[in-house]
């Protein structure tokens, strides 16, 4: 497996050049990063050539590194953790799964928005149009916006939420509540009432395990 990815890593600098920002191979798999304004040109052909074939979209997420710290990445980027400066980047970026079933290889492709203030990528719908829902996603849970996309809206949370719940900075208890309202005979949404807590679990050590 891992010459095979050696020689797919191979071809894939060769064939993108410039637009490929590295790669890396961890746990059997191999990552490269792509240019956001290289993402379409390069998702077109890695579908469409014989030579690569990844004719199947398996997944799309969005990703959040605003708090990645401590430790090194798979990609070689990382947070300091004395004072949070960001060597990634970016903040936002989206990760593709892909299939090649002719050459029987998967591969992963990471590109980061350019604006954190705004992550915008371009859809990839009109080359898989499995990203469609998964598209939707990313925007609904990140707030990543997919140029081109026949129909981005929220697809997972309520039609009245404020906020991306999958980013970092997003409050458990969220911003808005939803009740419904005896008095005027509806569903109506307020701001959350609920007091920020912490809850330490109790912890139950093995030598003390069904003792009272």
């Amino acid at each position: 497996m891992a010459a095979d990815l050696n020689v797919l890593a191979s071809r894939l600098s060769e064939a993108f050049g410039d637009a490929l920002l590295g790669s890396v191979q961890h746990l059997g798999e191999l990552t490269v990063e792509v240019r956001a304004s290289e993402l379409l040109g390069v998702m077109t052909r890695l579908a469409g050539d014989p030579d690569f074939a990844f004719e199947q979209l398996i997944d799309l997420c969005g990703m959040d590194y605003s708090t990645y710290g401590g430790t090194e990445s798979e990609g070689g980027r990382y947070l300091k953790s004395d004072d949070a400066t960001r060597v990634f980047p970016a903040r936002f970026a989206v990760v593709y799964h892909l299939l090649s079933l002719a050459h029987n290889v998967r591969l992963r492709v990471r590109v980061f928005a350019e604006d954190e203030e705004m992550p915008l990528l371009e859809s990839v719908n009109d080359i898989w149009p499995a990203a469609n829902w998964f598209e939707r996603e990313a925007f609904d849970l990140f707030g990543i916006v997919f140029s081109g996309h026949p129909d981005l809206r929220r697809i997972l949370t309520d039609y009245g939420f404020v906020g991306n719940p999958f980013r970092k900075d997003f409050p458990l208890s969220g911003h808005v509540e939803m009740r419904y309202d005896v008095e005027q005979g509806r569903v109506v949404y307020q701001p959350v009432t609920i007091e920020p807590r912490e809850i330490t679990p109790r912890i139950i050590r093995e030598e003390n395990f069904g003792r009272n």
